[in-house]
């Protein structure tokens, strides 16, 4: 099943088993349990402190559960898990054998102390890369508390239960058979959503803090870049995500940031986070912005007001929120997203074997997604809303080859049709003839741009009638001490690499700006 090499690799990783466990599996007669029972052999065949058995009698056929001896089983694979999730598979192993997490103490504490029985269900594909995150998770927290249980499900092998359940996107949770929540979760995340006074204890932890000297908000390119510029000046430097990574956690593969020849976006959030925690910087992941409040006095303390009701303090403040896909803004898309609409065409395209799909969007993000689609899917039909494709022309060449895709040019979405709850085609307006066409199919995948995350700052300084943030050539916004970078702002190109120079000016601007204004007493006090 697994070859040499990865055979090799796992043996490696299996030394570190302390405690024995045993694999129980249920099968039947179909090829993928053939499959698993292959890969299961393999594994025990690397480790003396892992036994098989097959007597397994649970209803999802082929799965597997993980259980130390005498404990009862709370991790269970109703999945063959290569591809991302082998990942996955692996650290469940460790874990079950007594290998420590690599989390914080107090997090840990916190899931051994959640009150309740919970049961979960993680629907993935295995070609998603987000959903390993949100498995991986799971089955740590399964790990600590026995009241904790997850079942990792193969959207692709448990089709019907696919159907029945009306899952469009995964990663998909469902907790004690109520829909949870979808798209990546890390596990501090989905433990603050299970741990319901989280939120006043960590609002109580942020008020407490001192101000920096420079805060940034946002956690992708743009901001872990300032971080790391910000921190090696030697002042103290804060960093508020609500994500870590930003956008390039939703991004495949990434081969145009210069020296770095090939690899895909969660690999490279992960290594923005490491980076910056190679410096003295305080990351607060998780956490929202959602006022901004400028100085009452020149040089003095600008706040930034969180969600959960804290305010941070900061004598800079460096703005890096990053940007969002762009909404198509049409009867349908709310209410059947995540029911046949979908934003990212290589985790849910899985979802959609041999069905009619609509890409909308002509450039490179969705004609890429349209030649990605089309080796999955029955048939893809490509809406461009002008007179022409303004992808590259390379890829413009390779989606002529294909034989399952139709492209239509002065195309304008109308609305995203539905029945019973989940997507059944798609209306748009011919704009050359005027006429209104209606194409049956069973998904709509929405590549149309990017819009920036600059709401929450409307009426507090000038943006552009985009909603980007005006920035001059040190990144300095129209509120003095408060700089941007990346995405949200005017800089044109909205590529990773300008981003990361970009927040890496904006920090050297904030550095520069604290070296020319003295300090209130309000600033020094705190």
């Amino acid at each position: 099943m697994l070859d040499d090499t990865l055979k090799s690799q796992l043996q490696a990783y299996l030394e570190r088993v302390k405690i024995p466990f045993e694999i129980v599996a249920s099968l039947d007669d179909s090829a993928a349990a053939q499959e698993m029972h292959g890969l299961l052999q393999d594994i025990i065949g690397l480790c003396d402190k892992i036994t098989l058995r097959t007597d397994g009698t649970d209803a999802r056929k082929p799965s597997f559960t993980l259980a130390r001896i005498g404990e009862a089983p709370r991790i269970r694979f109703a999945a063959i898990p290569l591809g991302h999730e082998f990942t996955s598979l692996v650290l469940a192993l460790l874990q079950v054998g007594g290998h420590p997490p690599k989390i914080e103490a107090e997090l840990i504490e916190q899931i051994k102390n959640l009150d309740g029985d919970f049961r979960f269900e993680t629907y993935v594909s295995l070609s998603c890369h987000n959903c390993p995150d949100v498995v991986q998770a799971l089955n740590l927290m399964a790990v600590l508390n026995p009241r904790i249980q997850h079942v990792t499900i193969d959207g692709g092998l448990f089709q019907q239960e696919v159907e029945a359940r009306q899952i469009l996107a995964v990663p998909m949770v469902f907790l004690n058979g109520e829909h949870f929540g979808q798209g990546r979760m890390e596990v501090d995340e989905i433990v603050a959503k299970l741990d319901t006074g989280a939120a006043a204890r960590d609002a109580a932890k942020l008020n407490a803090k001192a101000a920096y000297d420079v805060l940034i908000v946002g956690g992708g390119p743009a901001g872990a870049a300032a971080a790391v510029y910000a921190a090696r000046k030697g002042i103290r430097t804060g960093m508020l995500a609500e994500r870590m990574g930003g956008q390039t956690m939703d991004t495949m593969s990434i081969e145009n940031f210069i020296s770095v020849l090939e690899t895909d976006g969660p690999k490279f959030a992960a290594a923005l986070e490491q980076h910056a925690k190679q410096y003295d910087v305080d990351i607060l992941n998780l956490q929202r912005a959602e006022k901004l409040i400028p100085a009452s006095q020149p040089g003095g303390l600008i706040g930034v007001q969180l969600a959960n009701g804290a305010t941070l303090k900061s004598r800079t403040v460096i703005l890096a929120t990053g940007a969002r896909w762009r909404e198509v803004n049409v009867p349908g898309e709310q209410e059947y997203r995540n029911k046949g609409v979908a934003y990212c065409p290589h985790c849910d395209g899985p979802l959609f074997k041999g069905k009619r799909v609509a890409v909308i969007g002509g450039g490179n993000s969705g004609v890429e997604a349209a030649i990605d689609l089309a080796g999955i899917v029955g048939h893809v039909t490509l809406l461009e809303f002008g007179e022409q494709l303004r992808a590259d022309a390379v890829l413009v060449n390779k989606l002529n080859s294909l034989a399952n895709v139709t492209v239509h040019t002065q195309a304008q979405t109308t609305e995203i049709n539905g029945t019973d709850g989940k997507v059944s085609g798609l209306t748009y307006t011919d704009r050359a003839s005027g006429e209104s066409k209606h194409v049956e199919l069973a998904g709509v995948f929405v590549q149309i741009g990017l819009v920036p995350n600059s709401e929450w700052l409307k009426g507090t300084l000038e943006l552009t009638r985009h909603g980007e943030i005006v920035v001059d050539a040190r990144g300095q916004t129209s509120v003095p001490g408060v700089f941007a970078a990346g995405d949200v702002t005017t800089v044109p190109f909205k590529q990773i690499i300008i981003a990361t120079g970009d927040g890496a000016k904006a920090a050297l601007g904030a550095f520069d700006h604290l070296i020319r204004t003295p300090a209130p007493k309000e600033a020094v006090a705190a």
